[in-house]
C-alpha cells in the first residue's frame, strides 16, 4: 500500500460465519466523505501454489491437477495448491506437503518466487508461489475434499495452450505462471 491514509476506515467488525477453512466477517466501514457502508470479507490462512516443473531432453513438463470446483460447478485443470488451517504453519513445509498430498511428487529443490493476494476485492488470503524441481514420484494422500482429483503431466507448450482455450480458468494458476515467467526473465534460475 502506498504511504497514505486509507480511504476507508473500519467502524466495527463482526464474524458472521466460520468453518474449518475460513471465516466470513461483516465490517461497517466509513469512506473519506463520511458515507458508511458494509464490506463483507472472507478471511483464510495463507496458502501456496506450486509449479512442479521438469526439464527433460524431450522438453519441459509441468504437473497439473484436474478437479471439480463446487462454487463454479465445473471441472478444470490447475496448478496444485492449498493451505493448512494453521496461521503459524511453515509455508515451505506447507508447500512440500501440498505437493505430496495432491500429486505424490517430492521436490528435491523448492524455491519461493512470489507472493500474491487471492481475489483481494473480497478475500484476505496470501498465495505463496513455489517453483518445485528435481521431482520424484511417490504416493499421493488426498483429503476427502479432493475426491475425484486427478494428476496430469503435460508439456509446457500444451499447458500454455490450456491457459487460453478454457481448460485452465483458475486465475491463481495464471498468476503463478506469470510470476514464474517474469522471475525467470529477470534472472531467476530453474536449471
Amino acid at each position: 500500500m502506498l504511504p497514505e491514509e486509507a480511504p476507508i476506515k473500519t467502524i466495527s467488525s463482526r464474524e458472521v460465519y466460520r468453518n474449518n477453512w475460513s471465516r466470513v466477517r461483516e465490517d461497517v466501514i466509513e469512506r473519506r466523505g463520511g458515507v458508511r457502508g458494509i464490506y463483507g470479507v472472507l478471511d483464510k490462512e495463507p496458502a501456496c501454489i506450486l509449479i512442479p516443473l521438469e526439464h527433460t531432453p524431450q522438453g519441459d513438463f509441468i504437473t497439473l491437477v484436474h478437479q471439480f470446483r463446487y462454487t463454479v460447478q465445473g471441472s478444470y485443470f490447475e496448478l496444485p495448491q492449498g493451505g493448512w488451517e494453521d496461521p503459524d504453519a511453515d509455508v515451505e513445509e506447507m508447500a512440500r506437503g501440498e505437493l505430496r498430498e495432491e500429486t505424490g511428487l517430492r521436490a528435491g529443490r523448492i524455491t519461493r518466487i512470489g507472493q500474491n493476494w487471492i481475489a483481494y476485492g473480497a478475500m484476505r488470503q496470501e498465495h505463496n508461489v513455489y517453483l518445485c524441481e528435481d521431482l520424484t514420484q511417490g504416493e499421493s494422500d488426498l483429503e476427502p475434499e479432493e475426491d475425484g482429483l486427478t494428476v496430469h503431466r503435460v508439456s509446457v507448450e500444451e499447458f500454455e495452450r490450456m491457459l487460453l482455450d478454457g481448460r485452465v480458468r483458475d486465475n491463481c494458476t495464471l498468476a503463478a505462471w506469470g510470476t514464474y515467467l517474469v522471475w525467470k526473465r529477470l534472472g531467476g534460475s530453474d536449471r
